[in-house]
């Protein structure tokens, strides 16, 4: 099936994505499509973006990548927004791309700020089980989040590349293109170096 994708251009990069995860979980000794993803979002400055916006909460002028990952930290979708798009409104557009794409996750893990009725309720109806990780309320100072640092170590494997630090591109399209290449890059390091 996944030659026949791999013929059509709009199907060519998704098809060896796919293949891309699937056979490094099976090297893991998983199994080929992950049934879980963890979400989360990273603002970085954009200073020659087109499109770009103020992310109030950590004072960045630029955009806000919104990234799925499996449990182990494998790049599953990304969804490029100006700063100002909160959460949960551009985890939305996650859902969407990881039904179609990867229709065997249901259960998705997310931190306090995809607590919203509106996500819910779109989750719901495409049939996942979101689990919110909160942080205790005597809590003082940083303490990882169970689950939820794996798709904050991913961000860190994101930046490792130079270019991805900030974002330097003007158009999105070109930004996404090059956050799928430093993850494609770390997957071919991964499989050559288990």
């Amino acid at each position: 099936m996944l030659r026949i994708l791999w013929r059509s251009s709009e199907w060519r990069g998704y098809a060896a994505e796919i293949e891309h995860v699937a056979l490094m979980r099976e090297r893991a000794g998983r199994e080929a499509s992950p049934s879980a993803a963890v979400i989360d979002s990273q603002s970085v400055k954009a200073p020659q973006a087109g499109t770009r916006g103020y992310d109030a909460g950590k004072k960045i002028v630029g955009r806000k990548r919104h990234i799925a990952v499996d449990t182990d930290g494998r790049l599953l979708m990304v969804n490029l927004t100006p700063a100002d798009i909160s959460d949960s409104a551009g985890a939305q557009a996650i859902l969407d791309g990881i039904r179609q794409r990867w229709p065997w996750v249901k259960h998705l893990f997310a931190d306090g700020a995809y607590d919203r009725l509106k996500l819910m309720d779109k989750a719901a109806y495409l049939n996942f089980v979101v689990e919110i990780i909160r942080r205790s309320d005597d809590q003082k100072g940083f303490e990882v989040l169970p689950r939820c640092w794996v798709v904050e170590r991913t961000f860190g494997w994101m930046t490792r590349w130079r270019r991805l630090v900030r974002d330097y591109e003007q158009r999105i399209d070109v930004s996404h293109a090059m956050i799928l290449v430093a993850m494609g890059a770390n997957l071919i390091r991964r499989n050559a170096h288990p």
